[in-house]
């Protein structure tokens, strides 16, 4: 039988003007179109505390039954960061001396990308975002978690919203297959691999494939029916 929801008062919302309104969104907008996938980083040192909440805030994400089924693994330890980077790149040479469609190798052309992935190990942090398949709304529940590339996605999105609002670039790297960071994380079998994040400050030379600047106009990705 299902249970009786509770309910509390909602917090957290403050009426504003029109005018407030429009130009708070503004000020996310011109802070996130210059978000960029960077992939010349620092060596620089980034807070823990820094990394703690932006993780806190990917936390608030909506998910499936509020079962939240995530797990992000921050990583800074100089060691790990070299295990990962040697078993990406062995998946990474894997992709582009074969696994890889020539279409697939073709619309990667313009972002000038290869096997070689030395960010692994310079970036300051690495965060792996595991998918569970299996939690609950409190840690350490066993029940089936629904939804869940759709919520991690959203954490996701959330997590590098906030890691680029506190100043700091990333990278989404997703070599294919990803399970050597289920083993060097050491994270159960019921949970999955989702994307490992590359955290820290750009390089001051740091660069972007021009390609990278093209952004579909508001035309393009939205329709509204009055």
């Amino acid at each position: 039988m299902a249970k009786t929801p509770d309910y509390v008062p909602l917090e957290g919302y403050t009426e504003r003007t029109e005018a407030e309104m429009q130009a708070r969104a503004q000020a996310v907008f011109e802070t996130l179109k210059t978000r960029r996938t960077i992939r010349d980083f620092s060596d620089k040192p980034v807070p823990r505390e820094l990394i703690e909440t932006c993780i806190k805030a990917a936390g608030t994400a909506p998910s499936g039954a509020n079962h939240q089924p995530w797990h992000f693994v921050a990583i800074s330890n100089p060691d790990i960061k070299r295990q990962i980077r040697e078993a990406a790149e062995a998946e990474e040479r894997a992709f582009y001396d074969g696994k890889a469609s020539e279409e697939w190798l073709d619309v990667l052309g313009p972002l000038g990308t290869d096997a070689a992935k030395p960010f692994l190990e310079t970036a300051p942090w690495l965060i792996a975002v595991f998918a569970q398949k299996r939690g609950g709304v409190h840690a350490g529940e066993d029940k089936k978690n629904y939804y869940v590339s759709e919520s991690v996605g959203l954490a996701t999105g959330m997590l590098i919203t906030a890691l680029h609002t506190a100043g700091l670039g990333t990278l989404t790297h997703t070599p294919a297959p990803m399970g050597f960071l289920t083993r060097i994380c050491e994270r159960p079998k019921t949970e999955k691999p989702f994307v490992l994040l590359v955290v820290g400050f750009p390089d001051k030379n740091a660069r972007v494939p021009k390609h990278a600047l093209i952004k579909k106009s508001l035309s393009d990705i939205s329709t509204f029916k009055a």
